[in-house]
């Protein structure tokens, strides 16, 4: 595979294009570029797609999270990954020693593993088309106008099935948004980023816009001997749509979306001791683990220039809606979808080549969904639908490994290549109806029908040097499954009055089986298959607002059923088995809610306690007999799901009269101790920790300029968010860490 060549000067040029398009229509901004902090006397109306059509969070029996474009920014976020402490048992942190990759488990499911052929356990989604690689998913949020996190399984409704939940991504509609914005931001770590959006109706029946952004920074980790900048960013992307109504019953929306990366490596910090084996003295530390509190300070094996990390991802969809009647609704997604990356990781964080890989992917996505929407505009409305993807991912990766063996003294050469490709095909169907019954009691109830279809290729070959070029072999295999699966969900409602609703529901995950991507013996090929997940989840939940609309919250507790868990372990060198290990039982209870004091005062808060533990891990490694027995090994604790997630904010407002408007706020956010590996590795274990945060918005009184700062981790905790582990080649333990303190300054034009 070629390596991807990043054309920046031709997005240098589209964001000028998009920093000039005031030209396609100029008018007063929308009510949504309007600041948070502006006076009101109620809470925001809150309005979510969870069900595939609009309605108020308050009345859909889904736990699920929503932010616009204003409250992301009061979070601070600048890519779904400042999510992280806002949600209720949401873990979303950048991927394992990866740029453009995310890692996320919510209520304790998720992906264990970041290669690319295992799928993800919560499902991303953009303008309802599913991301089925967590590569490529680390999204900065640029023209967005909704994101929302529903927690628990996603196996009725969506474009695939998801164990953990899902993430929607909602951008804005051209006929909806006219004007646009330009934005500047500076801070420290050299980030420099520019955002432009521009739309507008090019005609009665023709609307276009166009959203851009350039992202850059310098990297918080920096090499302790040359100074060389590591974990940066340079991004640049762009999205145009171009949406047709020509008539009250049919729209469409054409949508085209590119990004561009190119980085240094993402580095992390070994935290156990780095060993070679030298076959004529023993094992030899080459390095010890780490410990104390982090200087950000890392080395690496791969010298520049290139040995970075680039991405290119582009993508079309075409969304068409007719209104057949008053009462039906037919709708169609079409979409395709290209990702090509090629990223140096180096897994064990140093100097010495023990865990360097070289990954590559092309990927195509094609998908198709059709949905037809039934209304009869009182107490019944239902979906029923059809969804297909096939997705091809061949790769291409390398594994450089020359310090881990050594003949007395002497490093041994060693590399393995690695070609393989993956084919899935999905296809679904699925029906959802809602029907009060009689007042105030609504039965909703759902089903799927899924199969998911994968071949897999793949052939690995070893290289070593001198005196051992005799071993060198190529083990190659050939597999192909399908698995299916029903998923029905069911849920009962109850209105008690016009402001307080309470419900249960019952709902069933699946997600498919595969190959694994890590089979590099023979014994590894003929065992290469692992089988399904299952989850079910039982939720009671209740969702409650004043009459005066003042205070609004709501409570969920869950219980999930999660069966054969996809757990990659590492055994020998080179050898890193999938098992279908576990059964799991989660239990929780999570609270949301927002109270506005006054005119311009608005404490909100979010609490999740989760309980997830294994009832049964089925692990070979565990017996004292097994040859590779090692007692530091346990599943005590399921990785990414700490006890307590929980987060509290104040926002104020304060109106400068003919000056403008100010707001400030401030947050902390607490995340109990963390475990960052299947395995529970000690070091790679995070304990508890809180993070601050405080921001400053000034807005002129016509909302046209507005400047905003901020510091996130205002104490500048050390924390750790992910790790790597592979003990069984070199004893590789790293662990990633989120951002040190940091702070930002921004200033936009809304026309």
């Amino acid at each position: 595979m070629k390596p991807v060549h990043i054309r920046a000067t031709t997005l240098s040029l589209a964001i000028v294009v998009a920093l000039a398009a005031p030209a396609l229509h100029a008018q007063e901004s929308d009510a949504d570029q309007a600041p948070s902090a502006r006076s009101a006397t109620e809470l925001d109306t809150v309005t979510v797609t969870a069900r595939r059509r609009t309605e108020s969070i308050m009345d859909v029996p889904v736990a699920v999270s929503a932010f616009g474009e204003e409250q992301l920014k009061d979070l601070q976020a600048s890519d779904v990954s400042g999510l992280q402490g806002a949600v209720p048992n949401l873990n979303i942190v950048q991927g394992r020693g990866s740029a453009n990759s995310v890692n996320v488990f919510i209520r304790g499911i998720g992906q264990p593993d970041a290669l690319q052929s295992f799928d993800p356990g919560v499902g991303m989604y953009v303008d309802d088309v599913y991301y089925s690689r967590i590569n490529g998913s680390m999204f900065s949020l640029f023209d967005v106008q909704q994101v929302e996190v529903l927690r628990g399984p996603q196996g009725t409704l969506y474009g695939k099935n998801s164990t953990g939940g899902a993430i929607k991504i909602t951008t804005r509609d051209p006929f909806d948004h006219s004007g646009g914005a330009a934005e500047l931001t500076i801070g420290d770590y050299g980030r420099q980023e520019v955002r432009a959006y521009a739309s507008g109706q090019l005609s009665e029946t023709v609307a276009a816009s166009v959203a851009a952004a350039s992202i850059r920074n310098d990297g918080y980790v920096r090499d302790s001997v040359t100074g060389r900048h590591y974990n940066n960013d340079d991004t640049q992307a762009i999205r145009a749509k171009i949406a047709f109504q020509p008539s009250d019953t049919f729209r469409a929306t054409l949508a085209f979306d590119h990004t561009e990366q190119d980085v240094a490596p993402t580095m992390g910090r070994p935290m156990a001791p780095l060993l070679q084996t030298d076959l004529g003295l023993g094992v030899v530390v080459l390095q010890p683990g780490e410990t104390g509190e982090w200087n950000h300070r890392s080395q690496t094996s791969f010298l520049p220039p290139g040995h970075g990390q680039q991405l290119e991802h582009s993508g079309a969809s075409l969304s068409m809606e007719w209104d057949f009647s008053e009462q039906w609704l037919f709708k169609s997604i079409t979409s395709h979808r290209s990702l090509k990356t090629n990223s140096f990781i180096d897994i064990d964080a140093s100097e010495f080549e023990l865990g360097d890989v070289l990954v590559s992917l092309d990927q195509e996505q094609a998908s198709q969904e059709f949905q037809l929407q039934y209304d009869n505009g009182s107490n019944l409305q239902a979906t029923f639908g059809a969804y297909y993807m096939r997705e091809d991912v061949p790769s291409y990766q390398e594994a450089y490994a020359g310090d881990l063996f050594a003949l007395f003294g002497a490093p041994l050469s060693f590399l393995r290549t690695i070609d393989d490709d993956l084919t899935t095909t999905s296809v679904a169907a699925f029906a959802h109806a809602n029907w009060e019954f009689v007042p105030t009691w609504t039965l909703a109830a759902g089903v799927r029908w899924t199969k998911d279809e994968k071949e897999y290729d793949r052939s690995t070959s070893t290289f070593w040097g001198a005196p051992f070029q005799g071993i060198n072999e190529t083990v190659a295999f050939q597999a192909k499954a399908s698995w299916t699966a029903v998923t029905p969900s069911v849920s009962l409602q109850k209105a008690f009055s016009d402001n307080v609703m309470g419900y249960v529901s019952a709902n069933r995950g699946f997600k498919s089986g595969g190959f694994n991507g890590r089979a590099n013996t023979v014994y590894d090929t003929q065992h290469a298959k692992f089988d399904p997940e299952y989850v079910w989840t039982y939720e009671l939940g209740l969702k409650a607002a004043s009459d005066d609309g003042r205070l609004r919250g709501s409570v969920a507790a869950f219980k999930s059923d999660y069966s054969d868990f996809q757990a990659r372990v590492s055994q020998d060198v080179g050898t890193f088995p999938v098992l279908n290990a576990a059964e799991l039982d989660i239990m929780g209870i999570e609270f949301e809610g927002s109270a506005r004091f006054g005119e311009a005062t608005v404490l909100s808060a979010q609490v999740g306690w989760l309980d997830a533990e294994y009832d049964r891990f089925d692990d070979f490694r565990l017996d004292p007999t097994y040859p590779g027995y090692d007692p530091n090994l346990n599943h005590d604790h399921v990785p990414f799901s700490p006890d307590l997630t929980a987060r509290i904010a104040l926002q104020q407002g304060f109106s400068l009269g003919d000056a403008g408007n100010l707001g400030v706020g401030v947050d902390a956010s607490y995340r109990g101790k963390t475990w960052l590996s299947v395995d529970n590795r000690a070091v790679l274990s995070q304990g508890a920790y809180t993070l601050y945060g405080a921001f400053g918005v000034w807005d002129s009184p016509q909302y046209t300029w507005q400047v905003r700062a901020g510091v996130r981790n205002l104490t500048d905790e050390v924390y750790k968010t992910e790790g790597q582990e592979f003990a069984s080649v070199g004893n590789i333990q790293t662990a990633y860490y989120g951002l040190p303190r940091n702070w930002y300054m921004s200033v936009r034009y809304n026309f």
